[in-house]
C-alpha cells in the first residue's frame, strides 16, 4: 500500500539532578520532577497520528500532534508522500485558543491568525501571511465582529491588509445574512474600477416546507427553492404512515435554468433522491441504505457524464475519525462508465487514527 510509516522518536525528558532522593515506589523515576526535594508526576503529553491514503492521487497525508500545558495549546506536524517514498508539502503548527502559527518548511512561508476578545460582545480577528522571500507581498486581514445573543443577530467588518478598499460588511441575523463589499468591475472591464455588490441568503418556513432565496450581486443570479417534507397525502397515496416524501423546485435567474428534486425516505436507513434539470434533460439518481450509524452505501447514475457509482462508507461520512470504530473510516467507490465498462475504476480512501 505503500511504504512504511517510521514511529515518531520519543519524548526527551528533562532528567532529576545527580543523586536524586529515593522516589516512592508509586512513581515512575522517569515521569518525575524535583520540586522542594520531592517528587511531583509528569505525564507525558499525549500524542496522536493520523494517516491517510487517497488512491486517487495515490498520496499518504500524515499528522503527528500533541496537546500540552493542559491543552492549552497544540503542536502538530503534516506531511505527504507518494507511492516512491518522497516526501513533501512539511507544514509545522502551534496552535492556541487566541493565537495560531503554520509554518510551510518548502516555501519558508508562514501564516500568522489571532483572536481578541474586545468586550463580552465583541471580538477582533486578525491573519497575516508571512513571505519570508518576498517582504513586499505580506499580505493580512483584520476583521471585527459584534454579535448579541437575543436575537441571533451578528455584524462583521473585514478588509484586507494593506487595504485595498472598503472593508466588507456581513449581517448574520435568524433567516439568513447579507454581505456588503467592493469588487473588481467584471461588465465595464476598467482596471482599477470597483462597484459594491451586495450577496444574501434569505430562509423562511413557508406551508410545509421552506423557501430559500439565494442572490448574488455578482452574477445577478436569483435562485429560489421551494422544500416541501411531511405532506399528510403521503401516507394516503403511498398507504406508508411513516412516508417522508420532498419536493424541490429551483428556477435561476436570469438565465431561467429550472430543475426539480424528488426525495422519499422509505424508512429510517433507505433513502432515495432524484434530480431532474429541465434545460438539459440531464438527470440523477441516488439510493441510501445505512447499516446503523457506522456503515453507509449508496449506488446512484448521472446521465450528464453517462456514469453509474457504488460506493460504501466505514466510519460516519461527515463525522470524525475519533468517533469512528477502530477510529479508522475508509470509503470505497466504484465508477462504471456507460459507454465504456472496461474502463471502470475502483477508488478507496482510508484513514486510521493512534492515540499514544
Amino acid at each position: 500500500m505503500g511504504d512504511e510509516i517510521t514511529s515518531c522518536p520519543s519524548p526527551i525528558y528533562l532528567l532529576p539532578p545527580a543523586l536524586p532522593p529515593t522516589p516512592s515506589p508509586t512513581l515512575d523515576p522517569l515521569e518525575s520532577t524535583t520540586r522542594n526535594g520531592g517528587f511531583t508526576p509528569v505525564r507525558r503529553p499525549p500524542l496522536r497520528f493520523t494517516t491517510e491514503f487517497d488512491s486517487e492521487g495515490p498520496l499518504f497525508l500524515h499528522k503527528v500532534s500533541c496537546k500540552f500545558f493542559d491543552s492549552l495549546a497544540k503542536l502538530k506536524f503534516s506531511f505527504q508522500n507518494n507511492t516512491k517514498g518522497d516526501i513533501f508539502c512539511p507544514q509545522l503548527g502551534f496552535i492556541t485558543k487566541n493565537l495560531s502559527v503554520l509554518y510551510d518548511v518548502e516555501s519558508r512561508n508562514a501564516l500568522l491568525r489571532g483572536s481578541l476578545d474586545l468586550g463580552k460582545n465583541l471580538q477582533l480577528r486578525t491573519t497575516y501571511d508571512v513571505q519570508v522571500e518576498h517582504y513586499s507581498e505580506q499580505l493580512g486581514a483584520v476583521a471585527v465582529i459584534a454579535s448579541l445573543p437575543n436575537p441571533s443577530v451578528k455584524l462583521e467588518l473585514s478588509s484586507s491588509v494593506p487595504s485595498n478598499g472598503l472593508p466588507r460588511a456581513a449581517l448574520q441575523f435568524p433567516y439568513g445574512e447579507i454581505a456588503l463589499e467592493q469588487r473588481e468591475n467584471v461588465e465595464e472591464k476598467i482596471e482599477g474600477k470597483k462597484v459594491l455588490s451586495v450577496d444574501g441568503i434569505l430562509k423562511s418556513p413557508m406551508l410545509n416546507g421552506i423557501c430559500t432565496v439565494v442572490y448574488n450581486g455578482n452574477d445577478l443570479n436569483l435562485r429560489y427553492i421551494y422544500k416541501v417534507i411531511d405532506l399528510e397525502f403521503a401516507s394516503i397515496y403511498f398507504s406508508l404512515a411513516d412516508t417522508k416524501l420532498s419536493f424541490i423546485p429551483c428556477i435561476n435567474l436570469p438565465s431561467n435554468k429550472v430543475s426539480f428534486a424528488f426525495k422519499r425516505r422509505f424508512s429510517p436507513s433507505d433513502k432515495f433522491s432524484y434530480w431532474y434539470h429541465f434545460d438539459s434533460s440531464a438527470w440523477s439518481a441516488v439510493y441510501k441504505h445505512t447499516i446503523g450509524k457506522d456503515l453507509k452505501i449508496k449506488a446512484g447514475y448521472d446521465s450528464e457524464v453517462r456514469v453509474g457509482w457504488a460506493s460504501l462508507w466505514v466510519g460516519s461520512e461527515d463525522g470524525k475519525t475519533k468517533d469512528a470504530p477502530r477510529k479508522l473510516k475508509a470509503q470505497m467507490m466504484l465508477q462504471v462508465p456507460q459507454d465504456g465498462i472496461k474502463s471502470s475504476a475502483l477508488m478507496f480512501r482510508v484513514k486510521k487514527r493512534w492515540d499514544l
